[in-house]
């Protein structure tokens, strides 16, 4: 029973060393945070870190990479289900909007990491990162084409950046003291991401 403990244990762990080294990265840059701080932060000492991972620049890694690969995978398996569920490409397209608003209101950190810190990758963790998004934006370039047939494949893709952009803000809204509550945010940019497109196939 023990050993089952510290198995369930150990990805609990590492998930809240994570969570909090992108929220600490977030806030003072990579280079302005320790693995001391870091270890403060979830009650452990700064070299215990090191039993879960090589450093700060695999902590980094991790962050920016799960969450390309988390964002690509998502978006498969959503528009996998519109497809099995009979959906049109209405279904497919706002469940992809829905998943990344998701994203963008639970993990505003990574999105700042992102922007700030994605060229201290090594450069095979940076070229992975960016093979994963080029992936993502075409899953939605393909269901964007479905769903707005006379967009042209160019078109389409910076609609689609475009979306992301209008999307990735939230970091931007945080200390706003107008921010509405979670559904009224999260429906408001539903509709702004379909407004978007819209607009880009008028």
């Amino acid at each position: 029973m023990a050993g089952m403990r510290t198995t369930k244990a150990a990805p609990a762990r590492r998930e809240q060393i994570l969570r909090e080294a992108a929220r600490l990265f977030a806030e003072r840059g990579f280079h302005g945070v320790g693995v001391d701080e870091i270890g403060a932060a979830v009650g452990i000492s700064g070299p215990g870190i090191y039993r879960h991972f090589a450093g700060k620049d695999a902590m980094l890694a991790e962050l920016l990479v799960g969450i390309s690969e988390r964002l690509n995978e998502g978006g498969r398996s959503r528009i996998e289900e519109a497809q099995a569920e009979g959906g049109a490409e209405d279904a497919a397209l706002d469940s992809l909007i829905h998943g990344h608003i998701e994203f963008a209101l639970d993990d505003r950190a990574l999105i700042t990491l992102h922007d700030r810190e994605l060229d201290r990758l090594r450069p095979a963790d940076r070229k992975r990162v960016r093979r994963l998004q080029r992936q993502y934006v075409e899953l939605w370039v393909e269901v964007v084409r479905g769903r707005y047939p006379g967009l042209g494949g160019p078109d389409a893709r910076v609609a689609v950046h475009a979306v992301f952009g209008l999307l990735n803000s939230t970091p931007h809204l945080s200390g706003s003291s107008a921010l509405p509550d979670r559904g009224t945010t999260a429906a408001l940019l539903h509709r702004l991401a379909r407004g978007a497109l819209a607009a880009a196939a008028a």
